[in-house]
């Protein structure tokens, strides 16, 4: 069991740490970043060490550099993917907020890598590592509460799928950019910003990706209260599911999506516009989910919790909220425990 200060003797050191009249213990500075999902230079206020200043024969250091970004091949490229798989893997099982270092130096490794490497050949399969790398890092960032950090890898993904020239890569980042705006409180916006990388894929996606951008909407339009639009964008997600079990895209490996997944997104939406038919899809949804997505049987409890309260059963409604806060604070989710507080006082 984890033993701390008493409530008033943390308010004391809270305020101390704040004015530097106390330095963090490496004992606290553990728990807060578990606690915050930040790194130590973030939660120190330490800024980024500036580069080392130029000299006469830095051309040596940086040619270095550059033949060293050469030797990238095929295979480390590969390696770069399979260690995004691994994080992937781990942040849908245990959480985000004990990965922050891990990623961290996972994109500074990959952004070197592109920054110093110079032919085309080299560079679009770096960018293209790249940007899985940077969507996953900014969706563990939105789900720790570090909205700007997210905003800030979002748009390294973004940039990175461009010199990638790969448009599927591009739409996926913008459209998972759209969930900043929304949690931010920009719902009508996120719609335009989703609309507009469902415009940027362009006939490159492929249909899994497709029905994900669609699903995608109609979450963001039920956020903005635009129920018929909502309703419009499911009936396109599921005209665009490939049939079977499948549920990874081979060409976005980002992308989980088959019928259970768009059963549970469909009624997520439907119980935001207060639909009465969420509550079938959702425990249509609950019955086949993947155990080992634990972030995701989190919000299927917490649309369980709505579409209930929405039709006034709030027994039901707390028993869901119960097990949604259990699953958050497994995963240390902030952006899932502030779900379960915002719908706990609507019971």
């Amino acid at each position: 069991m984890l033993t701390v200060a008493s409530t008033a003797s943390l308010r004391v050191y809270v305020s101390e740490w704040e004015n530097g009249r106390r330095p963090i213990s490496a004992r606290y500075a553990k728990i807060l970043r578990a606690l915050l999902g930040i790194t130590d230079d973030e939660l120190m206020g330490r800024a980024d060490t500036a580069a080392a200043p130029a000299t006469a024969d830095g051309y040596d250091e940086l040619m270095g550099r550059i033949d060293a970004a050469r030797t990238v091949s095929l295979t480390m490229v590969k390696t770069f993917m399979d260690q995004t798989e691994l994080f992937r893997t781990m942040d849908r099982q245990m959480g985000a907020a004990s990965l922050v270092d891990q990623m961290g130096a996972h994109l500074t490794t990959l952004e070197d890598a592109l920054t110093f490497a110079v032919l085309p050949e080299t560079r679009r399969p770096v960018a293209r590592a790249l940007v899985g790398a940077a969507t996953l890092a900014a969706w563990q960032a939105l789900d720790v509460g570090a909205v700007e950090r997210a905003w800030r890898h979002y748009e390294l993904g973004k940039r990175a799928a461009q010199e990638a020239d790969e448009p599927m890569y591009l739409a996926h980042a913008t459209a998972e950019q759209a969930y900043v705006l929304c949690d931010a409180g920009r719902a009508p916006m996120a719609v335009e910003l989703i609309r507009d990388a469902q415009r940027l894929g362009g006939k490159a996606m492929s249909p899994r990706l497709t029905a994900w951008l669609y699903a995608a909407e109609a979450e963001i339009c039920a956020r903005a209260g635009m129920a018929d639009e909502c309703r419009r964008a499911l009936e396109n997600a599921m005209q665009s599911l490939p049939p079977g079990e499948e549920a990874r895209d081979p060409d976005m490996l980002s992308i989980f999506l088959n019928e259970g997944h768009l059963t549970r997104w469909r009624g997520n939406a439907l119980a935001l516009i207060g639909d009465d038919e969420a509550v079938s899809s959702l425990y249509a949804a609950l019955d086949t989910a993947d155990p080992t997505f634990i972030r995701a049987s989190a919000g299927l409890r917490c649309d369980l919790a709505q579409a209930h309260m929405a039709r006034g059963e709030y027994d039901q409604a707390h028993d869901h909220l119960r097990q949604a806060r259990l699953l958050a604070s497994r995963t240390g989710s902030v952006r899932q425990r502030r779900r379960v507080e915002q719908l706990t006082q609507r019971l």
